[in-house]
């Protein structure tokens, strides 16, 4: 059940948000700013590469580290490939997953290793393989954790992960079993505490441009989304709590135009699902017409159950119809489906939500447009719906 009026009471939104999720998302952009003196420290700048890599490849437990190797293949474009290893296992758990390089991998390869935990021994024997292989590796685990530990055997670089003073504070008081204490791996902050150092990184070897002018525009555009994102700005003004309200209780299909904004609508599913407990479906245009239009012909359809109308809303809950949700990283142009996309939904009874960065934007101002709204969004769907069990 989605309480709408609870979006626009902030001290309501404040009581029920126990992880923090909604200071981790307002924090962000002091985040990237802490992120890139923690990997100056480390000794990124002082490194000499010799030129590219051949490949970078990016390993990393749970959804953090798809979404972080997500968004750097897309801000390096065509630079290098880059590519997620993905685990195999039993389980999602801690001493269950195992990493395996690609057989090609040798010693023109990158091996980045983004963990929120760094508990993970899989990763540490992903490590070894690199050392063996003569593989260069770059990790970004928390201080002192065997992640790091491992890093420093196999004479890689290591640098610490960003927390801020109030998730210090939450994971030094929570015990082990309080998890309403417990900063999750998936919130908004966390990403860009994995993000920002390999984005430093890319610069210094040529994969991706974020100097650090670019860094510090970054950090600002997403100290202006804080602003405007916001609890205490009403819905009516604030996108991510309108978007928050449109999709509530919905199909999401996310329909997206451009390499990064398929990367961000991919992570707004993950989201969707990681902390608001709802399904969504990502697609790009314009495939996204053909893979998701039986969906809006089908079940999901707005018109589809014609005895809705007569249904008993107190005793039955609403039928889940689809709502489609445009992310665009410009306005779209002649070229542009976005239009054929808005013309189906509509021409199927489907509403549709828009999101689109601002014009001018550089990559990372427009990768911060489109991922902070989403993933305040997602919160806000998150702490208004009924509570789920973290």
């Amino acid at each position: 059940m989605f309480d709408e009026s609870l979006l626009d009471d902030p001290d309501g939104l404040s009581r029920a948000d126990l992880h923090g999720l909604l200071r981790g998302a307002a924090e962000s952009g002091a985040r990237v700013r802490t992120a890139m003196r923690d990997a100056a420290e480390a000794g990124i700048d002082a490194l000499r590469p010799d030129g590219r890599p051949r490949a970078v490849l990016v390993a990393g437990p749970g959804p953090a580290g798809g979404s972080t190797a997500d968004l750097l293949a897309a801000l390096a474009g065509d630079s290098c490939p880059v590519s997620l290893i993905r685990p195999a296992g039993v389980a999602p758990a801690p001493g269950a997953l195992r990493w395996t390089l690609p057989g090609w991998t040798g010693p023109l390869d990158l091996l980045l290793v983004a963990s929120p935990d760094g508990t993970e021994p899989g990763l540490a024997l992903l490590l070894e393989q690199a050392y063996r292989r003569g593989c260069t590796v770059v990790t970004v685990s928390p201080t002192g954790s065997p992640l790091a530990d491992a890093t420093a055997q196999v004479r890689g670089l290591a640098i610490p992960l960003t927390v801020t003073p109030y998730e210090a504070a939450m994971a030094g008081g929570a015990s082990r079993n309080d998890d309403s204490l417990v900063a999750l791996p998936t919130g908004p902050g966390t990403l860009w505490s994995l993000l920002t150092p390999l984005l430093v990184l890319a610069d210094r070897i040529g994969l991706a441009e974020a100097p650090p002018a670019a860094l510090e525009a970054l950090a600002d555009r997403l100290d202006h989304i804080a602003e405007r994102c916001g609890p205490a700005i009403a819905t009516y003004s604030n996108p991510a709590k309108t978007l928050a309200a449109e999709v509530a209780d919905t199909l999401p299909l996310i329909w997206t135009e451009g390499e990064l904004a398929a990367a961000v609508g991919r992570r707004f599913a993950t989201v969707l699902a990681a902390l608001a407990g709802r399904p969504a479906l990502a697609a790009e245009l314009p495939e996204a017409l053909t893979a998701h239009g039986t969906l809006l012909a089908g079940d999901f359809a707005a018109g589809a159950d014609p005895e809705d109308f007569f249904r008993d809303r107190v005793e039955e809950s609403e039928a889940l119809h689809a709502r489609v949700v445009l992310l665009r990283e410009r306005g779209p142009d002649v070229t542009s489906p976005a239009g054929a996309a808005r013309e189906l939904a509509l021409h199927r009874e489907t509403p549709v939500s828009e999101l689109e960065a601002d014009e001018d934007s550089s990559p990372l101002e427009t990768a911060a447009d489109l991922l902070a709204t989403t993933d305040f969004a997602a919160v806000y769907l998150a702490l208004a719906a009924k509570p789920v069990t973290w």
